[in-house]
């Protein structure tokens, strides 16, 4: 199990992961701070545009997808939400209790920091042996 969990695919996802979470968090922080939206719609605004990056560039960088699926789009899309769904409603409710003493914006902000962390290892593990398991994933 180990080989299968640090490999060259991980290498390559660690990669797509860093430019992933660089446009999506840009995003969101931007939403949130420069503009003011609220915490709902810059976390989801995050992972709309974020999985768009990373559906691609793991779809044909790290896991040399080139047919066409829509049982592996469907794959992706129920594993971005379940991990959205996990890390951003474990993270605010944590952050506020652990920073209770804090001013509203910087728990949001930092539940949005510690959702963005929970939500890559999530993703890691959902699109290697859940969306792209069938494509190429366990390579």
């Amino acid at each position: 199990m180990k080989n299968k969990l640090f490999d060259k695919i991980t290498l390559k996802f660690l990669l797509v992961g860093i430019i992933n979470t660089l446009v999506g968090n840009g995003v969101m922080f931007l939403l949130y701070n420069l503009f003011g939206v609220g915490y709902g719609i810059s976390t989801a605004a995050n992972y709309i545009v974020g999985s768009v990056v990373s559906y691609f560039l793991n779809k044909y960088y790290t896991f040399k997808q080139t047919q066409k699926s829509v049982k592996e789009v469907i794959r992706f899309v129920i594993n971005i939400v379940v991990c959205y769904v996990i890390a951003y409603g474990a993270a605010k409710p944590l952050a506020y209790l652990i920073f209770s003493g804090f001013s509203k914006g910087v728990k949001d902000n930092l539940a949005m920091l510690a959702g963005s962390g929970m939500f890559i290892v999530l993703n890691y593990f959902g699109q290697r042996f859940f969306a792209f398991k069938n494509n190429g994933g366990d390579r």
